[in-house]
């Protein structure tokens, strides 16, 4: 029985193991392939005949939550999970309290493998029980060498192996680097602002899972973004389709906190200071504004360190989930004209899936929708209503939800806020995480973004700058002269600049500004991490390859104001 629920459990992934073999052909890949295959598969049935019944149980569940892991992950997003994409699930931690509603069809799926998996090694092994401790040594020894392995080729190598090993050799191969490497001291300021670019407050305002290519300041039948047309007393700057640092929330938001190149971004994030330390130097009280999380809770790789250098810590979570942009808008406006000068950075919901919940029935304005009423209470972790199958009528529907949730969440937030600029110096920098792919050409899976071999839609974002209309820079000229070209790596050196620092001074380190005619890579990483030894590979925006958002989604839409 042991043995026969192993095959049904290893049967699972007949189509991964097919594929892959199919990839290697005739070769000495096949051969090496098939020969750790084979040594993993004994060593699962050497965890099925141990002989301590408390050893065997741990040692199911360990293997059972393997198995979870990999499968839910691999089976949701139709890729293998590397080292560099297991790096960004534990960098997204955060979100486990929502975990068991993430791509919820998909998740069931792989606990109900994982429970075939766990009974086959739970179950008692009888008289074929191994002694001599065999029976965990050699499942044991087998993660050893599989991570061996994985960080000799730099992460990869593992796709279509049996699924419980794989998550737990990369599991070890971070807890040893980590136990290894040295923790480096944060550097101080040691640079002196002169006088600021900004006469009143510096915000950043990072938006979430907003695809440029979606959005009317970019393309004439956009959805509705509220900063298509003037506002009095109010100078809106577009710079087009930007690239963003990632593919991934956290390491686009870490790296627009603590700044950096394409070249040194990772030491940044772990040695220099932040901006709110540079802020503090110039004399700014520091305020995070939250949608996203509530109680407390970090995010997007912020530590405890990061947090005690916040003057004001603003989560709106008592706000109904499809409210909070509204309420941030809010917020915001009212601090522009406290008279204190601040750095605001502020973290929106955005278009995060699920979206089907994320605006009222009374914006419902591009039809027809997916089953509304299942995520009314979830920012950023839950199933895709209508999307379980990924088939092109659900991701119509999908799509048309997106739109509404664009126009209610970032059209409506600049409706509220752009009255409340004028008059305050403020100087408003607007971008999103990282963009999405909505499946306008196919492709399998049901994710949107953060995927190891991303479309170019997943890293192409908007990128606006919001000012007083008599500010010190021309923001315009500037916006017309680096249209399509620009990326999120300029936001930092420029809210240096509009701190009072002298962009002469921080080019060396940080790079160009905004106001910079130096020409961007224009490129985002999907391998933002890029442990073992490797380098971050980029990927090349070029604004006439990103997908047309298809006319043919909806059949009527309302216009929006």
């Amino acid at each position: 029985m042991k043995l026969l629920l192993l095959a049904l459990y290893l049967c699972l992934d007949h189509a991964a193991v097919a594929e892959r073999v199919t990839s290697l052909g005739l070769s000495t890949g096949l051969l090496a392939f098939a020969t750790l295959y084979c040594a993993l598969v004994l060593a699962l049935c050497a965890a099925a005949l141990i002989r301590s019944a408390p050893v065997r149980i741990v040692t199911a569940a360990v293997l059972a939550i393997g198995s979870v892991m990999l499968q839910s992950y691999e089976w949701a997003t139709g890729a293998p999970l590397v080292y560099e994409a297991f790096e960004t699930m534990v960098a997204s931690r955060g979100d486990a309290g929502d975990a068991l509603s993430q791509h919820g069809t998909t998740l069931m799926q792989a606990i109900g493998a994982a429970s075939i998996l766990f009974l086959a090694i739970a179950l008692p092994p009888g008289r074929f029980a191994l002694r001599h401790g065999i029976g965990w040594i050699v499942p044991v020894g087998a993660v050893a060498v599989l991570a061996g392995m994985l960080y000799w080729r730099g992460g990869e190598g593992a796709r279509a192996l049996p699924a419980p090993f794989s998550p737990l050799a990369q599991g070890a191969i971070m807890a040893t680097l980590r136990a290894v490497e040295d923790e480096r001291p944060r550097r101080a300021v040691d640079l002196t602002p002169g006088p600021a670019l900004a006469t009143g407050d510096v915000v950043l305002v990072i938006d979430e899972s907003i695809a440029a290519n979606y959005l009317d300041i970019n393309q004439p039948a956009g959805v509705y973004s509220g900063l298509a047309r003037g506002r009095p007393g109010v100078s809106v700057a577009n710079f087009g389709v930007a690239a963003s640092i990632a593919n991934c929330s956290a390491g686009s938001n870490r790296t627009m906190r603590f700044g950096g190149t394409r070249a040194n971004y990772r030491q940044a994030a772990e040695e220099m200071p932040s901006i709110w330390a540079y802020a503090h130097r110039a004399g700014l009280r520091t305020v995070y504004l939250d949608g996203q999380r509530r109680g407390g809770e970090l995010q997007n790789l912020m530590t405890l360190a990061e947090r005690a250098e916040i003057d004001d810590f603003i989560q709106v979570g008592d706000t109904p989930v499809p409210d909070r942009d509204h309420r941030l808008a809010q917020i915001l406006g009212e601090r522009l004209h406290n008279g204190t000068a601040e750095l605001i950075l502020v973290n929106k919901v955005g278009a995060h899936f699920p979206v089907a919940d994320k605006f009222p029935d009374t914006a419902a304005t591009f039809r027809p929708l997916p089953m509304r009423g299942r995520s009314e209470g979830i920012t950023d972790i839950a199933s895709l209503p209508g999307v379980t199958a990924s088939s092109e009528e659900d991701w119509r529907l999908y799509r048309n939800a997106y739109r509404n949730t664009v126009a209610w969440s970032t059209g409506g937030f600049f409706d509220r806020l752009l009255p409340q600029v004028a008059g305050t110096g403020a100087v408003i920098l607007y971008t999103s995480d990282h963009g999405q792919d909505l499946h306008e050409r196919g492709g399998t899976g049901g994710s949107t973004h953060c995927v190891p071999d991303p479309r170019p839609e997943e890293g192409a974002v908007p990128l606006v700058v919001i000012a007083d209309s008599d500010p010190k820079v021309d923001w315009p000229a500037y916006a017309a002269a680096n249209f399509d070209g620009m990326s999120h790596f300029r936001l930092f050196p420029t809210m240096l600049a509009l701190l009072g620092y002298a962009p002469e001074q921080t080019l060396a380190f940080y790079g160009p500004t905004l106001m910079s005619h130096t020409k961007d890579a224009y490129s985002f990483t999907p391998t933002y991490n890029a442990s073992l030894g490797r380098s971050p590979s980029w990927r090349r925006l070029n604004r006439a390859e990103l997908a047309v958002p298809p006319a043919s989604d909806f059949a009527q839409v309302a216009h929006a104001p």
